[in-house]
């Protein structure tokens, strides 16, 4: 094999799972040493499980043997180790959202999204760092570390999801889970150079997500292309009784869909608000090279009009500190966690916001307000989709940026998710996918589709990544 057990992708894994060329303990224990090489530079992981872990793979590893193939029927994920953000609550393993509210705090139960990798036989290394309370876009307020992007140490991986990406990103583990109110999935796969999927609203379950804003939360997979996402989307997807906003619209063979996505004659909009914003050079030619790969695929580029996306800045800035009010007022010192005194500035901030927008006097003026602007953008997309099948613009505005780069303005996050807002607060599916670099950092570019789209979403990723390699480009890892 010409490259190590952890820079296989989840498919490759599988396949050498099944042929048995490879053992999940193998896999296992050479996530750990690339875990123990690095982590100590890029900080991707706040807890680790090792010891369970290699028994889960020893476990795997057996099961294997006795049944060969017909494992992975009913286990899919079997023998994979994977990292997962600490918003997810997991039995027995400590879960703090990367609030020291939260230190020590040990889960009596299992989100539905881990529950249901655990019962597909895949293996958790750890859980990994993130913006605390995923009140952030670099994981830089994390209250325990700040995590590196693993292209440059001086850069900011992204958030919240910075963890789950920088762990991706460096080969750490086969895949991983984060979580996305605004951009929190797509933004560090963007500035990571990997591939982040933002499912549907109510695709997939949030229960026992630890809650940042409740009509927008929306737990998705980082990967290394866009079929392992497809794959673990089949997993992670569908109804539960647990989560009354998830939609029990059917789950589709997404992998398979995504294999047989035909592009020619599809119609890709260029929303011509998203170009309109500051952009940096770099990020202004990948898309125009990105344009052009998907007109030499067959499809037709079509320039259209959307909201400007600044709209969405002020509407998810109203809403998500309303929501985070609400939310956090559970962290009472009482029930679980630390007493309050122990939140971060950026909490404290984001609930005083959220108090006053749901304040007698102020809640016409300014949350429904926001509410009523946010079906405009619900129906604009609508309308958009009507006359085209897929819209195509940048992730982010730019490319990685400087440690203390949040510092420069309050509305740091915001501005950072500005192309990111407006499918999130529509509830769309979207995914961010590799375009370059510039500069030597990663670029990445999204796709957004109508609601349940995820298989035209993936299939138009996988077409993409089918004639291009800048998926498979990699950190110089010092």
């Amino acid at each position: 094999m010409a490259y190590k057990l952890n820079e296989m992708t989840l498919l490759e894994s599988i396949n050498g799972l099944k042929k048995g060329s490879i053992t999940s303990v193998g896999l296992t224990k050479a996530c750990f040493d690339q875990i123990d090489k690095y982590d100590s530079k890029i900080k991707a992981f706040l807890t680790l499980t090792k010891d369970s872990a290699l028994v889960q793979a020893s476990d795997a590893d057996e099961e294997i043997k006795k049944h060969g193939e017909k494992s992975f029927e009913n286990k899919p994920l079997l023998g994979i180790p994977y990292a997962c953000k600490d918003n997810f609550n997991t039995y027995g393993i400590q879960t703090t959202a990367g609030s020291k509210i939260l230190e020590g705090y040990i889960p009596p139960y299992e989100s539905t999204v881990t529950s249901r990798i655990k019962s597909a036989g895949a293996v958790l290394l750890g859980k990994t760092n993130m913006d605390a309370f995923a009140h952030g876009s670099s994981t830089e307020t994390s209250d325990y570390m700040k995590t590196t992007n693993p292209w440059n140490y001086n850069k900011v991986p992204g958030g919240s999801s910075g963890g789950s990406a920088a762990a991706v990103a460096s080969d750490m583990c086969i895949f991983s889970i984060g979580s996305e109110t605004a951009g929190s999935v797509r933004g560090p796969a963007a500035w990571c150079g990997v591939t982040g999927l933002k499912p549907t609203y109510g695709r997939v379950s949030r229960y026992g997500l630890i809650a940042m804003a409740s009509s927008t939360d929306s737990p998705g997979p980082i990967t290394k292309n866009t079929e392992d996402a497809a794959y673990i989307l089949s997993v992670i997807a569908g109804s539960d009784p647990f989560d009354a906003t998830t939609s029990h619209t059917p789950i589709e063979n997404y992998l398979k869909k995504t294999y047989s996505y035909n592009l020619k004659g599809k119609k890709i909009g260029r929303p011509k608000s998203y170009f309109n914003i500051e952009l940096e050079p770099e990020i202004r030619v990948a898309m125009e090279n990105v344009f052009k790969v998907y007109e030499e695929l067959g499809a037709q580029v079509i320039d259209m009009d959307l909201l400007d996306p600044k709209y969405s800045i002020a509407v998810y800035t109203i809403l998500q500190r309303s929501e985070v009010s609400s939310n956090l007022a559970r962290f009472d010192g009482i029930r679980y966690g630390n007493e309050r005194t122990a939140f971060g500035f950026e909490a404290k901030k984001r609930m005083m916001l959220g108090a006053y927008t749901l304040s007698a006097g102020y809640y016409d003026q300014y949350y429904a307000k926001a509410q009523r602007v946010r079906t405009l953008i619900v129906e604009d997309f609508k309308k958009a989709f009507e006359s085209v099948d897929l819209i195509i613009g940048p992730t982010m505005p730019c490319v990685a940026l400087d440690f203390g780069a949040n510092e420069s303005s309050s509305m740091f996050g915001e501005l950072m998710d500005v192309l990111l807002g407006p499918s999130s607060i529509a509830g769309l599916t979207s995914i961010s996918v590799p375009a370059g670099t510039g500069n030597e950092l990663p670029v990445g570019f999204q796709i957004l589709g109508p609601m349940f789209a995820e298989s035209a979403v993936l299939g138009a990723a996988h077409k993409f990544q089918g004639v291009t390699n800048f998926h498979k480009e990699k950190p110089n890892l010092i």
